[in-house]
């Protein structure tokens, strides 16, 4: 056990009555500091803390030669960050979130304890240089280690308590900073599996140039695990070191979204962005690597009802994406496909890739970005859909990092999200397509199709110009004139607001023990087409997407009354 050890290692060093912060969870995400050590510099008397990464290693050495990555002692083949680049990064993401430090830089410094390792059976790990916010000891300089902590830190009881009540910054959410991502400089800080996701990537660029050489990456996490600020990161990092490079998405409203506020009028820049039907004619290994975000949005083929029929292709699309870069990475989550046709599996492109002999590399993202950071909130999604494998609804036990509400009438549910958006958060109404979409009126603006009851609302624009102050499709989740519509399923996924309201309609009611999905009920007439089985996994499918947008908090009313009692008996009061 790590912990006994540390502890003994702090009475050691005369530092007993020092504060630790166990299993310190990080500012909006799910993942987890071992210890944070609280309390004030012994020269300075300033707030002091120091992140400790607790390693039961015995050995451990640097792959690729990239000192970033490592493979410990253990089973084969598991790729981790060094744990000096692993500590360095929780000390930067600190920095960045919590409001206290961000004008304390000097306060946190980071540490990686290996205490059960000789100097000898990890001394690659060294070969990435130390800092104040990394630096790396083992049992054999514990001496040392002490000497460090005994710089750094003494007792100071009020120091954990700053920390736990400090002010959380907002989160630098994707459309905020991606112009400056593109253009400038890494703006994300990237945590455990997301950087091993990075540097795998970049790797491969590198090994690539060296040889002839071709190999497929597949990143896979849930909403919000951060698979698009891995792509545009790695898009980044290759477009300012002149690699050809690009992004392609499914997604009409992320691409514009991308184009407009990533390109910020610069057309080079705007074409970096595209669409999977956009590699019909590429050359082979035209770029050097093709992002492949929201990979679950991969269909069948390229064609589409405009293509000529002297242009249409047999050929799969995913293996089309394949075939254009030395280097394609897949982002994807199977829990998001939302449409018939969609296709984007790991199973599928792992098929293609090993039918052409290529190497396929695997990251599972286990952190969670979206939803205040609350694994929990996810997980019970899940379960209330019926989407973990012989799952069941649970009750919402009250969690700190974001809070969930039922509303009782559509009236309560806009009162309460237009509460938030009036104290400056950004808020969202998104509905199941359980209502006819209506073209506007550029003289009458748009038609109040959701109706429930006395209260009317409009759907969101359905094209590519705004209507009387209200945005384009592509721009309601971004544009502060999008709160008043609502969105649905093809205007939400992929985006994030702080408070999220979702409107179960009567596609999906809760009868008895369990839910009934109704075909009859949808005003989606593609969906509405699929096989009975195919249609029930789509629109659970759909409205988890939905339910996983905020990142603060979110809100639920059903159009059923017996629907809204179970979310009532499940959420509480």
């Amino acid at each position: 056990m790590s912990l006994p050890v540390l502890a003994q290692d702090l009475v050691d060093a005369d530092l007993g009555d020092v504060e630790m912060l166990v299993e310190y969870q990080l500012p909006l995400t799910s993942l987890r500091a071992d210890v944070v050590l609280a309390g004030r510099h012994p020269v300075s008397q300033a707030v002091s803390y120091v992140v400790v990464e607790l390693k039961q290693w015995t050995s451990a050495g640097i792959v690729d030669g990239d000192p970033e990555l490592c493979v410990p002692a253990g089973p084969p083949g598991r790729v981790v960050l060094n744990p000096i680049a692993q500590v360095r990064r929780y000390c930067e993401f600190l920095i960045d979130f919590v409001g206290r430090l961000q004008d304390l830089p000097d306060a946190v410094t980071g540490v990686a304890y290996l205490h059960n390792a000789a100097e000898a059976n990890v001394s690659s790990l060294h070969d990435l240089p130390a800092d104040a916010s990394g630096q790396l000891f083992t049992a054999t300089n514990r001496g040392a280690f002490l000497d460090f902590l005994r710089g750094r830190v003494a007792p100071y009881h009020s120091a954990a308590d700053q920390l736990l009540s400090s002010k959380v910054g907002p989160s630098k959410q994707l459309m905020a900073v991606a112009a400056e991502e593109i253009k400038n400089r890494e703006s994300f800080v990237l945590l455990d599996d997301q950087q091993v996701a990075y540097r795998l990537v970049l790797n491969a660029v590198r090994r690539s140039e060296q040889a002839d050489h071709k190999e497929v990456i597949i990143v896979v996490g849930g909403p919000g695990s951060g698979k698009s600020v891995i792509a545009l990161s790695v898009l980044g990092e290759l477009y300012r070191n002149g690699y050809a490079a690009m992004h392609a998405t499914g997604s009409k409203s992320f691409t514009t979204t991308m184009r407009k506020v990533a390109g910020k009028g610069t057309t080079r820049v705007q074409k970096l962005f595209q669409y999977f039907n956009s590699f019909m004619n590429a050359g082979r290994n035209d770029l050097k690597v093709l992002v492949c975000d929201e990979a679950h949005r991969i269909r069948e083929t390229s064609n589409n009802r405009y293509t000529p029929a002297a242009k249409r292709s047999t050929k799969p699309q995913v293996e089309e994406l394949i075939d254009a870069a030395r280097v394609p990475v897949f982002l994807l989550d199977e829990h998001q496909v939302v449409r018939p046709g969609e296709l984007g599996t790991v199973a599928q492109i792992e098929a293609v890739a090993k039918a052409k002999n290529l190497t396929v590399r695997h990251v599972d993202l286990n952190g969670q970005f979206r939803c205040g950071g609350s694994r929990k909130y996810e997980e019970w999604v899940l379960n209330l859909l019926g989407l973990n494998e012989e799952s069941t609804p649970i009750d919402w036990k009250s969690d700190d990092r974001f809070e969930l509400r039922v509303a009782d009438s559509p009236e309560e549910f806009e009162a309460f999200l237009q509460s938030k958006a009036d104290q400056g958060y950004k808020a969202r109404m998104t509905a199941g397509f359980c209502w006819p979409w209506s073209d506007a009126n550029p003289q009458s603006g748009l038609v109040d199709d959701v109706v429930i009851g006395d209260w009317r609302r409009p759907w969101n624009v359905k094209g590519d110009r705004g209507i009387n102050g209200a945005p384009p499709s592509q721009l309601w989740a971004t544009d502060p004139a999008g709160f008043g519509q609502i969105g649905c399923i093809y205007t939400a996924q992929g985006f994030e607001y702080d408070w999220n309201g979702v409107i179960f309609g009567p596609d999906m009611v809760w009868r008895g023990d369990g839910w009934i999905t109704d075909r009859m009920a949808s005003e989606d007439s593609v969906v509405a087409r699929a096989d009975g089985p195919d249609y029930d996994r789509l629109i659970r499918n759909t409205y988890k997407v939905l339910l996983t947008r905020g990142m603060v908090g979110t809100v639920l009313y059903s159009t059923d009354p017996e629907t809204r009692e179970k979310l009532r008996e499940l959420v509480g009061n």
